[in-house]
This record gives structure tokens, C-alpha cells and sequence, in this order.
């Protein structure tokens, strides 16, 4: 089931399946019904814009390739407001020569900000690849250093 809900970042598309969201991405407004759980979605979404919220509590299930998957559970652990380079996270997972091959898991993340793809920038410092947009990118990182709890 999808859902679409308003976020200062503009609408995103929520897709669920037996109560975990499964992918969590910016979309063009369109009519969607809502469920419980985009909801709750959308209220802790929107408590992360106001830089009330730094951890969310929502069940996830994305769906990928074993690989892209310890790639997505590394990416779980970037604390609110730090980042890490696509070593960093290649090295987190045991595979420190797969540099290339975490850019690709990461370039696949089907949840957008809930999995924080958008916390991984290049080894020097530059902002890379990111699949909403690096202006998205800069804005949620900006958003997490701005209001960063002390």
C-alpha cells in the first residue's frame, strides 16, 4: 500500500507491506490513501524537520541483495549528524576494498532519510552521489547540523 504524505522537502511516497515500510522516497504530489502507519511517518518526519527528532521508530523492511542490505544496516548506525565515507561504511561491513560496490547499495536505498543514505559523502569531505539530489543532500545535512541536539 502506498501512501504520500507532505514534508517541508516536499511529498513523499510511502510504501508498506505486512506493516513494515519498505521504501520511503520524494515523489510528485498525487492523491494516496493513508494508513496507521504513514502517519505515524509523517509525524516523526515532521518532527525531524523541526530538529525534534534525531532517531526514528518506525518498522522498516527494504528489500535488497544480502550485500545491499549489511550496506543499509551500516548506514543505520551514522549517528544524527555526523557523516562517513564510502570507506568508512565499506570498512564497517568487512569489506574494506568495496568501496564501489557500497556506492551501489547506497545509490539503491529505498528509504530515503529513515536509512540515512544522505550521511555518506566522499573521502574528502565533497558531496556525492546522491539519488534525490545532492541540494537535498546539503539540505538534510544542514537540517541534522543545525539542530543537533547539545
Amino acid at each position: 500500500m502506498d501512501s504520500i504524505i507532505e514534508t517541508p522537502i516536499g511529498a513523499i511516497r510511502i510504501r508498506e507491506e505486512q506493516g513494515y515500510i519498505t521504501e520511503l522516497y520524494t515523489t510528485a504530489r498525487t492523491c494516496a490513501s493513508r494508513t496507521p502507519l504513514a502517519e505515524k511517518a509523517e509525524q516523526q518526519l515532521a518532527e525531524y524537520f523541526s530538529g525534534k527528532r534525531t532517531e526514528f521508530d518506525l518498522p522498516c523492511r527494504p528489500k535488497g541483495t544480502a550485500f545491499q542490505e549489511k550496506v543499509w544496516a551500516a548506514l543505520r548506525q551514522i549517528p544524527y549528524a555526523e557523516t562517513r565515507s564510502y570507506k568508512d561504511i565499506a570498512c564497517a561491513i568487512g569489506s574494506p576494498k568495496a568501496c564501489r560496490a557500497v556506492g551501489g547499495a547506497i545509490h539503491r536505498n529505498p528509504i530515503l532519510i529513515l536509512i540515512p543514505c544522505h550521511r555518506v559523502i566522499g573521502a574528502d569531505g565533497s558531496m556525492t552521489g546522491f539519488g534525490a539530489g545532492i541540494p537535498l543532500k546539503e539540505t538534510l545535512l544542514t537540517l541534522e547540523r543545525n539542530s543537533k541536539p547539545c
